[in-house]
């Protein structure tokens, strides 16, 4: 009998015989489940704000903000900084000859929580007609667009399904004046958590002359280094521009990554406790069939094929266990819609994201769990004298 055909049938064998040992073999898979459902749903957090706070960057817009400035909220701009960027002949013109950059000036209001009295901060981004232009996934979802010089906003859907009290047609109270929700809308990414408004209104709201950064559409990707090397060196200015993709990846790189570090450490933990139960029950495994092993030995059947045996089913029921808690946590969290605070301090609406990635990952995560624990038990198995397993 060639090695193949004793590994198949050795390895058919400890699969028929797993219902009886049901009881052992569910602590590798439900340890196990636990373990990638953990890991695949605080990642699927990760990989939301990701999507939401990274997506949408384009290469060939640039965000021009205060030197040294970590976001928008902390930048500022004057008027005569915003007017002079416009001119750089890297920034496309309309037809009408117009420059294609939006000053923005980010501001922070509160709206309140759903059945909560306390409220939580938003950004309240005041731009320029040009501004909705430069956002290609920009549409109106309900309602209709602000007017310019009047108290009017429209809330991203984000937004919208997080807090309370921005139903179209409702008010909120900023700066001691009436503001009223017009519409609502939907541009991909961060901007969904955001509230919008003419800037000429905020700043009159605020009492602010300046922006806070500025969007601009350069005329081609490859203008980029020329225009943010020009912006640096100009004595009148102290900016700093950056690719809109660059930016956005940066705003979101420094939380993401924590909560990457987060979901490791408690994975790591995990998978330590899921380890050591599939060892017990391989050994456990082994112990109760040593004398069928030592029978197999007996009748010819070579050591390679018995840790070949043993392996299949602990990567099998480890395999089980990571698709169960993958499942469980696609089920639980795809979609999941929560806020968070974000850069700025202000509440970032996002949706947890259960990728193919992350499935991958805790699979092979489980898969890994499976062979060490199944490694050493098979390593005995196949080492047990055959007189002293006979004995058994």
């Amino acid at each position: 009998m060639s090695t193949w055909t004793q590994v198949r049938e050795i390895t058919l064998m400890n699969l028929r015989s797993i219902p009886e040992r049901l009881g052992p073999s569910l602590v590798i898979v439900v340890g196990i489940a636990g373990v990638v459902g953990v890991l695949v749903a605080l990642m699927s957090m990760s990989a939301g704000l990701t999507q939401t706070l990274g997506s949408g960057g384009r290469v060939d817009q640039a965000v021009v903000t205060r030197g040294g400035a970590n976001g928008e909220l902390a930048s500022f701009l004057s008027v005569a900084s915003v007017t002079l960027v416009k001119q750089d002949p890297a920034v496309a013109r309309a037809a009408d000859g117009t420059p294609l950059a939006s000053g923005e000036l980010i501001v922070i209001t509160e709206v309140p929580r759903p059945g909560q009295r306390t409220g939580a901060n938003v950004t309240l981004r005041g731009l320029e007609p040009v501004g909705l232009r430069l956002r290609e996934g920009f549409r109106i979802t309900g309602g209709r667009l602000f007017r310019p010089g009047v108290q009017e906003l429209i809330v991203g859907a984000g937004a919208a399904r997080q807090f309370a009290g921005l139903e179209v047609g409702s008010t909120l109270r900023f700066r001691g004046n009436t503001w009223r929700v017009v519409g609502h809308f939907e541009s991909g990414g961060k901007y969904d958590s955001e509230l919008w408004s003419d800037i000429g209104t905020v700043q009159s709201a605020w009492r602010r002359s300046g922006a806070s950064s500025i969007l601009v559409q350069l005329t081609r990707p490859e203008a980029m280094e020329a225009f943010a090397a020009r912006l640096k060196a100009d004595p009148q200015l102290d900016v700093e521009a950056k690719t809109q993709l660059a930016f956005y990846e940066g705003q979101s790189g420094q939380l993401t990554a924590t909560i990457g570090i987060l979901a490791g450490i408690v994975a790591l933990i995990m998978a330590f406790g899921a380890t050591f139960g599939a060892l017990n029950t391989m050994y456990s495994a082994v112990s109760a069939r040593t004398r069928e092993i030592g029978t197999l030995r007996a009748l010819g059947f070579g050591a390679a094929p018995v840790v070949a045996s043993v392996m299949a089913e602990a990567l099998l029921l480890s395999l089980s266990g990571g698709l169960l808690g993958a499942a469980v946590a696609y089920l639980a969290f795809n979609g999941y819609a929560v806020s968070t605070l974000g850069g700025g301090f202000t509440q970032v609406a996002f949706q947890f994201a259960v990728t193919p990635t992350l499935v991958a990952q805790g699979l092979g995560l489980a898969l890994a769990i499976g062979f060490i624990g199944g490694l050493a038990p098979a390593i005995r198995a196949a080492r047990i004298p055959v007189t002293s397993a006979l004995r058994e």
